[in-house]
């Protein structure tokens, strides 16, 4: 089972293996991320209602920033993956 579990690992490749790992693991992170900050986002509504248009904007670049960091990591894995 072993051998058998190596020579697959070895045909695929480890490094294709790690990229897919890592492009999950950036998706998932991004979602967590963002949904954090949603969530947090929501509570400081409820807290201060006034201050609507200032917290709209610091979430939205806080959301941009995370979605920047996911895709540059997914295209990192991809790149492993092709070349």
């Amino acid at each position: 089972m072993l051998t058998t579990l190596l020579i697959l690992l070895e045909a695929a490749g480890v490094a294709k293996l790690g990229a897919g790992i890592g492009a999950g693991l950036a998706a998932v992170g991004a979602g967590l991320g963002i949904g954090l900050i949603g969530g947090n986002f929501m509570e400081a509504i409820a807290r201060q209602p006034e201050a609507v248009g200032d917290l709209r904007t610091n979430m939205i670049i806080a959301a941009a920033l995370v979605e920047g960091v996911a895709f540059f990591a997914i295209i990192v894995c991809l790149l492993i993956l092709f070349l």
